[in-house]
């Protein structure tokens, strides 16, 4: 099913297509989004072909740029791991750059170097990312790079035990980090021993217990064409893309699996657990997370909570920083934030501060909650939200590394790509009673609490 859509908020026109496996035939190729300028000229296309197998190619092609972004979007993350897999998304991420039957990790390394690429990947809850920028011209030099890694990664025994302790490293190295114990504290009591609530890299226990043969199986059911999206962004001609991909992936046959759709992360919310939870570090400061349940990510009022948390506590001129930091003095740092999943989400408050102001912190950020849950925010707020949400959203689509993610996480976890003048047009809809409604909900939920800091 495809929507069109013409919006004229910024000047422009654009069409908008939700994006969907099931309803594009194999082998063919859709236009989703086209963008003119006042005088007609096309200053950017999206296009989008459905390979054999279920493999999804998406781009955007933009004006005026010399760069191009490829990035490969897996539908696997640290929720869909059981407890004995555990960190597995993590550690095989670090593995598909150890090598494969045509290059080795240094060959790899050399390739997007030569070129003066960029070369990472993430993993995230739900899905792993791997990523290069680099010149339009080699573009094509990414791709086969990538392809190869995905598809041919030879994940050798000697691979995996060199790797595990790079990882038992990057562990020690976040435990040592007051800002990411205190979130995976938060989640941990969210969502307690669930995937959710377990960090995205693993434990000392998970990682030491994983072994070769796991992996390798946990490879083979998830990195497999129907549950992947290769997004591009920039100077990227939509056909040109087509055939690098189909040459790229086309390795041993990996293109040419029948396979039905990963069928999507839907159902009921997953509720969260209210309590208290504390952890001792030897740090100065006392690091704290009040938050709550929230909003997941395909909820109609997310673009009202987003300007909340714009008014709450997204800049110097919110609420939280103006009352922690400018009035009171209290602390350094303070900030609010809305994490979405396809099941479940959190708001919520991160402050770090001196254990002795600890108190009044707290009291100060739940007297602010409380305040915005009864009255909502003034038409000053709501207007000062929506500019910085639109300023953010627009400066933050600036180069094709932005575009190519926009567009990887739209098909992978949204199934609908919004033009952004229609992004723009909804957060501009939001009004003063539909922000007060939002936090009258979800401020009134029982808390979560999560506190690291010195005994």
């Amino acid at each position: 099913m495809t929507q069109s859509n013409n919006a004229a908020t910024t000047g422009q026109q654009a069409s908008a297509g939700r994006s969907s496996g099931l309803t594009q035939k194999s082998g063919s190729t859709r236009t989703l989004q086209t963008v003119r300028d006042p005088d007609g000229q096309v200053t950017s296309r999206v296009r989008r072909t459905l390979l054999p197998g279920g493999l999804r190619v998406i781009s955007e092609q933009m004006a005026g740029v010399r760069s191009a972004s490829i990035g490969v979007w897996v539908g696997v993350g640290s929720r869909d791991e059981t407890p004995t897999l555990h960190g597995c998304s993590h550690f095989l991420e670090h593995l598909l750059f150890k090598g494969t039957a045509e290059r080795s990790a240094l060959d790899i390394s050399i390739a997007l170097d030569a070129v003066g690429g960029e070369f990472n990947a993430f993993t995230a809850k739900e899905y792993t990312c791997f990523h290069a920028r680099v010149l339009d011209e080699d573009l094509g030099l990414a791709v086969d790079v990538i392809g190869d890694m995905i598809t041919s990664s030879t994940i050798t025994d000697a691979d995996v035990e060199a790797e595990r302790d790079v990882i038992l490293d990057e562990i020690a190295m976040h435990d040592d980090d007051p800002d990411d114990v205190v979130h995976n504290l938060f989640a941990q009591q969210a969502w307690g021993d669930s995937p959710l609530g377990r960090p995205i890299a693993g434990t000392d226990a998970s990682i030491t217990a994983l072994t070769p043969a796991q992996i390798k199986r946990f490879y083979a059911r998830h990195y497999r064409p129907a549950n992947m999206v290769v997004s591009a962004a920039g100077n990227v001609d939509h056909a040109a893309l087509v055939r690098m991909v189909r040459k790229a992936f086309g390795r041993n046959g990996w293109l040419d699996r029948e396979e039905s759709p990963v069928p999507p992360r839907h159902g009921r919310t997953r509720r969260v657990s209210p309590g208290e939870v504390h952890a001792t570090r030897p740090f100065e400061q006392v690091n704290v997370v009040l938050g709550m349940e929230g909003l997941t990510r395909q909820d109609e009022r997310r673009f009202a909570l987003g300007v909340l948390n714009t008014a709450l506590g997204g800049g110097t001129s919110s609420r939280l920083f103006q009352e922690v930091r400018e009035h009171r003095g209290l602390a350094y740092s303070v900030f609010s934030f809305a994490s979405h999943h396809a099941d479940s989400g959190l708001v919520g408050v991160s402050v770090g501060c001196l254990p002795s102001k600890l108190d009044d912190v707290l009291a100060v950020v739940r007297a602010e909650l409380a305040k915005v849950a009864a009255e909502g925010i003034t038409a000053e707020e709501l207007a000062r939200g929506k500019g910085q949400m639109r300023g953010g959203l627009v400066l933050g689509l600036e180069d094709s590394g932005s575009r190519m993610s926009r567009l990887g996480k739209a098909e992978l976890v949204y199934d609908e790509l919004l033009a952004i003048d229609e992004v723009m047009a909804r957060i501009d809809a939001v009004t003063l009673e539909e922000v007060r409604a939002v936090a009258a909900d979800l401020f009134a939920k029982p808390e979560i609490l999560a506190v690291v800091g010195p005994a």
